[in-house]
C-alpha cells in the first residue's frame, strides 16, 4: 500500500473461500505493541475470513520500519487513510467497506471516520483505548459522536483502557445507536483468567460469531438505505 511517492506499507489479505461471502471487507489495524502479523490479529483475521467476512490487515508505517513508537496521530491517520483508498480501487463494485482494528487500530480508524472518509458499512472495535491506563480523565470519545455508520464495541469486562461500563453511557449517545459485545472475565485482549471454565479458544470464537453476525447484519441495513 503506498502512502506517498516514497513511502509505503505492506498489506495482508484474507479472502473468502467459498460462496458464504457476506460482501463486506474489513480492514483491521494493529494495536501500539504489535504488527499485523501478531497471533491476535492473525487470529481475528482468518477467523472472520472463515465467517464469511472479506479482511484486509496492515502495518502501520512505523511498524514497517521496524521502530516501536508508534507515529504521531496525523501519520497514523494518513496511512489509514491511504489503505482505505487503496482497498477500495480493488474491491468488487457491489461489496461494502467496514474498518476498525485492535486497540490503537481502532482508535486511529474512528478518527478517520469521524473526519470523513466516504460511505462505511460500520466500524469494529476490538478492546477501544477510551483512555490510557490509569488516566480516565483523558477519555478519547469525543470524536465518536461525529461518526455516522453504525459502530462495534468489543470490550473486556476487565479492560485497563476502558471498561463497558465506562464505555456505556457514552455510546448511548450515538445516531445510529452504537453496540457493545461485553467479553466476562475479558482484558484488553479479551484474555480470560486461567481459572476461567471457559476456553481461550472458544471465547475468540464466541466473539468472531458475533462480529460475522453483526456485519452481516450491518450489510443488510446498509442494502435497505441504499
Amino acid at each position: 500500500m503506498e502512502i506517498s511517492s516514497h513511502q509505503s506499507v505492506t498489506a495482508l489479505g484474507y479472502p473468502v473461500e467459498g460462496q458464504d461471502r457476506a460482501g463486506v471487507t474489513l480492514i483491521l489495524g494493529h494495536g501500539a505493541g504489535a504488527g499485523q502479523t501478531s497471533d491476535f490479529i492473525v487470529s481475528f483475521a482468518s477467523g472472520l475470513a472463515a465467517r464469511g467476512i472479506d479482511i484486509i490487515t496492515f502495518n502501520f508505517l512505523y511498524r514497517e520500519q521496524g521502530r516501536r513508537i508508534p507515529d504521531p496521530n496525523d501519520k497514523l491517520e494518513a496511512c489509514y487513510r491511504a489503505v482505505i483508498e487503496a482497498v477500495r480501487e480493488q474491491m468488487k463494485s457491489r461489496d461494502a467497506l467496514a474498518i476498525g482494528g485492535k486497540s490503537m487500530g481502532g482508535r486511529i480508524a474512528s478518527q478517520v471516520a469521524a473526519a470523513g472518509i466516504g460511505d462505511l458499512a460500520g466500524l469494529v472495535f476490538l478492546g477501544y483505548p477510551l483512555y490510557p491506563p490509569g488516566r480516565p480523565d483523558r477519555l478519547r470519545a469525543k470524536h465518536l459522536i461525529a461518526i455516522k455508520a453504525p459502530m462495534l464495541f468489543v470490550q473486556g469486562s476487565r479492560d485497563a483502557f476502558g471498561t463497558p461500563d465506562e464505555l456505556r453511557p457514552i455510546i448511548t449517545q450515538f445516531e445510529p445507536p452504537a453496540d457493545l459485545y461485553v467479553v466476562e472475565g475479558g482484558d484488553h485482549s479479551f484474555k480470560v483468567p486461567k481459572r476461567s471454565v471457559i476456553r481461550q479458544e472458544a471465547v475468540y470464537d464466541t466473539i468472531q460469531d458475533h462480529i460475522g453476525a453483526w456485519l452481516r447484519a450491518a450489510m443488510e441495513a446498509r442494502n435497505r438505505r441504499h
